[in-house]
């Protein structure tokens, strides 16, 4: 059925309808309105963006990589393993030539998860098994045990808080000295909530999140509970995949403040990048 529109009556509704951020579109029929609120206030995705390589490095095709962050100039790494319990390690690595500097194993009965550091301390996720290991900087000793509520996937710190995935789209803020849950908030990305953020790496304000299972590296506003931009890593992902079909996803971040280098891994994988993200 064609309807007359009324061009003038249209303009003047449209500058109303613009002023409130509420677009409503009236049939002559009397059939109901439309209310297109939502396309008005939709949110666009992020941009989808690239990097480029700056150096290739090794690293160890026996670490499930599972936490990544540097320290200091240092470079630690977490370690699981899901098909051989009592594998999980947390390791001080030499960046140059990928080989460990300082081991420790975690018992078969734990899966480690993401690490961080903070203020000279180590603390360590696990998977299923709702602890958190810390432990001393300089030794490796583990001098205390934590509950956590939730599965542990991913950890980083803002500095004065812990931050932690539990594979869902929340994102976990801890006390540090006790690991009392301070605040838990619900990341979006567009309009749609995101799902599977794994390891994290804070850098200038930012959460960098791996999305488990998928090539991409997450840029989130931790204040707005927003993905801002999103990183392509299949480039490299395919690349490893090319060299052996074992090489698993995508999951390791790690950001050395000293240099203010950003590096990126895979579980399994052959090698680390030193990259840079474009903007």
């Amino acid at each position: 059925m064609k309807r007359k529109i009324i061009l003038p009556l249209i303009v003047v509704f449209l500058i109303i309808s613009v002023s409130s951020s509420t677009l409503f579109v009236h049939c002559k029929d009397g059939g109901s309105a439309v209310d297109t609120t939502t396309i008005a206030n939709a949110t666009p995705p992020p941009p989808v963006l690239g990097h480029t390589i700056i150096e290739t490095l090794p690293h160890d095709t026996s670490f499930y990589t599972q936490g990544l962050t540097f320290y200091k100039g240092e470079l630690y790494e977490g370690t699981g393993d899901p098909d051989s319990a009592g594998k999980s390690r947390l390791i001080k690595i030499d960046l140059k030539t990928g080989k460990p500097l300082r081991t420790i194993s975690l018992s078969k009965n734990f899966f480690g998860e993401g690490i961080t550091i903070l203020r000279d301390t180590i603390y360590q996720l696990t998977w299923k098994n709702h602890k958190v290991f810390v432990y001393t900087l300089s030794d490796f000793k583990k001098v205390k045990e934590y509950y956590i509520d939730t599965e542990g996937w991913g950890l980083t710190n803002d500095g004065q808080k812990l931050i932690a995935s539990d594979g869902s789209g929340m994102l976990y803020y801890y006390d540090p000295s006790t690991f009392k849950l301070l605040s838990k908030s619900s990341i979006m990305e567009g309009n749609a909530n995101v799902y599977n953020l794994n390891e994290l790496e804070y850098i200038d304000g930012y959460v960098y999140a791996n999305q488990y299972g998928l090539p991409y590296v997450l840029k989130i506003d931790p204040t707005a509970g927003r993905v801002v931009d999103k990183y392509d890593v299949n480039d490299m992902w395919t690349r490893v995949k090319a060299i052996d079909p074992k090489f698993d996803v995508p999951n390791g971040i790690a950001y050395d403040s000293t240099t203010k280098k950003i590096y990126v891994t895979g579980k399994y994988w052959p090698e680390m990048y030193e990259i840079q993200f474009r903007q």
